[in-house]
């Protein structure tokens, strides 16, 4: 975002880095003129500072709102500011319905009398394929080249529509598949830290910040870089040029200090870090991290927490930039003239950390020392719920209270074995969460040899998978020699993507699968990712466990979850003799110098020297061409979203809600992918059935995350998740509801539409933290197209919030201490919901609720409507509608 015309505390300057000069916004400007105390700000404060000051235009910056920042302290009033990123990133399960929306956009453009160029991004768009490539082979040598294979013939009309949007639209790129994880991808490469960028005959530098459509876009935290996740929606309005609308956060403090202990890791850490967090409770806040714990941990190991901001909640999971960032940045082959830039930058601004650095202020602090992290798996369904290994089999044995006993004979590809409720099926070394990090996959290939040479097998009722998030990982595996080590325990190669993790997991053997459906067995996996939400790794296993690497690998060997690893063998070793888990652990000083001998520079420069570059397949695409996308009626895939259809040049007036019905009744911790899921479409859905209309066989319908490109099969999937309990439904699990009145049972998709027909809006109720996890703008772009018009929530998880916002839906929250139980409703009543019409931020709505009875309850919420620019937002039916108007 280049330097504007603002400049009302005069803090414009130059600075000389050596034969280059750069103008900055200088921040210590604001010390002399006794405006600010940048010790006192937080690190990722002075750098929303610095944006403030360079972005300041008189529209969306104000001087007033830069004086409120400067001048920021514990318990500061609530102050609206507008953040402008440098960049968006995006992956193609969220990158397609985004581009999807952008060609929609400069259709509805030309049709209004504009011209449909300018319907451009205004500052570098990213975008990496990753998100696709699923698990239908493993254990093989040619694993890799068969998914690959599947996930082109799948998808090829979807990489088609991008390689068109990477020709149409300016300053966007496309990573293609098979090459790593946006996140991944984001750290090793694409991450400018400071960003230089041309201003006419002037050089501009500022700090890099990024939004996202994934929310683990935080992992970038690690490297100073200020950023973390959005809707889709939301980062297309960016691109646009409209900026983030936020109130100034508050920061909460976390210290760090020792080091990790021996046997323990950067996984560990994360989990124990996610559980604190989440009990402190950080939604919409910051987390920054501070003290000399910092100086041992590795950018990888700042990455892993990072990466797992969502699963605690906070915005952000920020590290400063240090001496370890300029080591990383070099070794990971950035120029010597950029790091340069970089740390001159970084030291001018007061944004460079030492151990010698003072505390800033803190709305909240907590602290953590690292010697205390020990051996560590979280689940069975939350990635919060974390488990100390030793207490992992008795935490189990709760799961499988109540669960029929029962051993199940099972043949495989010549195997013969028992399965029951404990077996591990799925055992994923994926997700970049953990796939970054150079010591715990050299970790989990070192533990691989251990195990060969001990003469252990992996079980053969485990999908076994390698999933790494860039091919430098595979590449410093061959350099280690440990790649025939994995491959002995069938952990080959299966893709550079996210795989498991999103629930890209491939079937499980017919034999397996049948016999865990037909006994109702409750399956594990253990994945090293970053999620674990029922439905979500595969819709066979019902208890999912995080875990490092290492611990995957060593899961595998043993083949069930109900073992205590810290006391039972893995196994028995050629001679009859029991091998523990501490006798195939590496030590560190093993993981250190085989990090030290088989990482290199080189790798890094090498892969990424052709990153857009792509295999045969994907330059020898045909691309679509033209300003305007030929939609092709025919497209199961990709097709024009009504978002614009009739769409006035003046939005109508606000109104009030009358005769609303519920469609869904929903607990605590409902997530997105409860919301939108990602993972396979059932036959018998109404999103499967829609295919079969459309000519599409089973075996192709490919996924949800791949069909985001088309609104009418996600419509159709939206509160569709296999594990969704609709509390007006009682006794239902899936995508069922009760059609109101007269309470016949059918799909929600079934009953909206039916709705829709008589004309009555709809309102969803759910519990606390509603819509965690993923950033997915189908979550709320589904909801809006079936026809609901307000949420009723306990609380909401951030991104989610913002995402109904955008879509025009009203994110409502009960007061506190209240929820539809102690008010007393059952979700059969038609609700008014007045207020909406004068709707300012944060207002009490006032909702009335008619029971069948005649009986009147009336109760009092509170808009989640934050800013004024929210206010604007809604009004315009979302944030799109309202950037196109302003275009126009």
């Amino acid at each position: 975002m280049a330097i504007n015309a603002g400049n009302s505390f005069r803090t414009r300057d130059k600075l000389n880095v050596g034969a280059q000069t750069f103008d900055i916004h200088r921040l210590e400007f604001l010390e002399k003129q006794g405006v600010s105390d940048l010790a006192k700000l937080p690190f990722s404060l002075r750098i929303l500072l610095e944006n403030l000051l360079r972005c300041e235009d008189g529209r969306f910056v104000h001087a007033e709102d830069i004086r409120a920042l400067a001048g920021w302290r514990p318990g500061a009033l609530e102050k609206e500011i507008a953040f402008m990123p440098a960049r968006v990133l995006l992956q193609d399960f969220t990158g397609v319905p985004a581009v999807v929306d952008l060609a929609t956009m400069r259709e509805a453009f030309a049709r209004m009398g504009g011209n449909p160029k300018r319907i451009n991004p205004l500052f570098p768009a990213e975008l990496v394929i990753d998100h696709s490539v699923q698990v239908d082979s493993f254990g093989k040598g040619n694993s890799f080249g068969l998914n690959a294979e599947l996930e082109f013939q799948r998808n090829v009309e979807r990489y088609a529509f991008l390689r068109w949007g990477q020709k149409a639209f300016n300053n966007f790129k496309v990573v293609p598949p098979d090459t790593g994880i946006c996140h991944q991808v984001n750290l090793e490469y694409l991450a400018r830290v400071v960003c230089a960028m041309p201003s006419g005959s002037r050089m501009e530098a500022y700090p890099d910040s990024v939004v996202g459509t994934d929310s683990h876009t935080t992992m970038i935290n690690a490297l100073g870089v200020f950023g973390w996740g959005v809707g889709g929606i939301e980062a297309e309005a960016a691109m646009l040029g409209q900026p983030s609308s936020m109130l100034i956060p508050e920061v909460v403090g976390f210290r760090l200090h020792g080091r990790l202990r021996e046997g323990a890791t950067a996984t560990d850490l994360v989990l124990t870090v996610t559980e604190m967090l989440r009990k402190k409770g950080v939604v919409g806040k910051f987390v920054e991290f501070y003290d000399s714990g910092l100086s041992s941990l590795s950018v990888p190991d700042r990455a892993t927490i990072a990466n797992m901001s969502p699963e605690y909640g906070a915005t952000m999971g920020f590290f400063p930039v240090d001496a370890e960032t300029l080591a990383y940045l070099h070794f990971t082959g950035r120029s010597q003239e950029h790091i340069a830039l970089v740390e001159a930058y970084c030291k001018e601004q007061m944004l460079f950390r030492t151990d010698a650095t003072v505390a800033p202020l803190f709305n909240d602090t907590l602290e953590l020392d690292l010697g205390s992290v020990e051996p560590t798996v979280a689940g069975p369904k939350r990635p919060q719920d974390r488990v100390a290994l030793r207490q992992a089999k008795a935490s189990f044995a709760k799961v499988l209270e109540g669960a029929p006993v029962k051993n199940i004979a099972v043949r495989n590809n010549g195997d013969s074995f028992n399965l029951s409720s404990g077996s591990v099926v799925i055992a994923a070394i994926t997700s970049c969460t953990n796939t970054s990090n150079p010591s715990l996959m050299l970790g989990a290939g070192l533990l691989a040899k251990k195990a060969v040479e001990r003469g252990l097998h992996v079980k053969p009722w485990v999908k076994t998978s390698l999933a790494p998030g860039s091919k430098v990982v595979t590449n410093y595996l061959a350099a280690a020699g440990l790649t025939p080590y994995l491959e002995e325990l069938n952990f080959h190669l299966v893709g550079y993507g996210c795989t498991t993790c999103i629930g890209n997991s491939g079937p499980l053997s017919e034999p397996i699968g049948a016999a865990i459906k037909d006994n109702n067995l409750i399956a594990v996996a253990v994945l090293s990712g970053n999620r674990n939400f029922e439905g979500r790794i595969h819709p066979l296993v019902r208890a999912n466990y995080l875990a490092s690497p290492p611990l995957v690998v060593a899961y595998a060997l043993t083949g069930r979850m109900d073992v205590d690893l810290t006391t039972e063998p893995l196994g028995n070793d050629t001679a009859g003799k029991p091998v523990f888990l501490k006798d195939v652990w590496p030590s560190p000083q093993e993981i250190e110098a085989t990090v030290r001998a088989a990482v290199t520079t080189a790798q890094y420069s090498k892969e990424y020297a052709e990153v857009y570059e792509g295999d045969a397949r994907w330059k020898s695409m045909p691309i679509p061409q033209g300003v305007i996308y030929k939609w092709d009626p025919k497209s199961t895939y990709i097709k024009m979203p009504p978002y614009f259809e009739n769409m006035p040049r003046t939005p109508p007036a606000l109104a009030d809600i009358h005769g609303a019905r519920v469609l869904a009744v929903l607990g605590d911790s409902v997530t997105t992918d409860h919301i939108s899921p990602a993972g396979s479409i059932p036959v018998d859905s109404p999103g499967g059935k829609y295919l079969i209309a459309s000519g599409v066989k089973p075996h192709e319908f490919n996924s949800y995350g791949a069909r985001r490109g088309n609104h009418e099969v996600m419509m159709r999937g939206t509160f569709a998740n296999i594990r969704l309990r609709n509390q007006l439904a009682p006794g239902t699990e899936g995508g069922w509801t009760l059609y109101l009145p007269g309470s016949e049972k059918m799909s929600i998709y079934e009953a909206a539409v039916r709705y829709r027909e008589a004309g009555v809006p709809l309102v969803v109720f759910a519990g606390k933290e509603y819509g965690s996890g993923s950033s997915r703008d189908w979550a709320a772009k589904g909801t809006r197209l079936l026809g609901v018009r307000a949420v009723i929530a306990e609380s909401y998880e951030r991104i989610h919030r913002s995402n109904l916002l955008g879509m025009g839906v009203l994110p409502l929250e009960f007061k506190n201490g209240e929820n539809r139980e102690t008010l007393g409703l059952t979700g059969h009543e038609v609700f008014e919901i007045e207020g909406v019409s004068d709707l300012a931020p944060k207002k009490p709505i006032t909702v009335h609720a008619k029971a069948d009875d005649g009986k009147l309850k009336t109760f009092s919420v509170i808009a989640r409507v934050d800013t004024p620019e929210e206010v604007s937002y809604y009004h315009h039916g979302g944030i799109l509608q309202y950037v196109l108007r302003q275009m126009l």
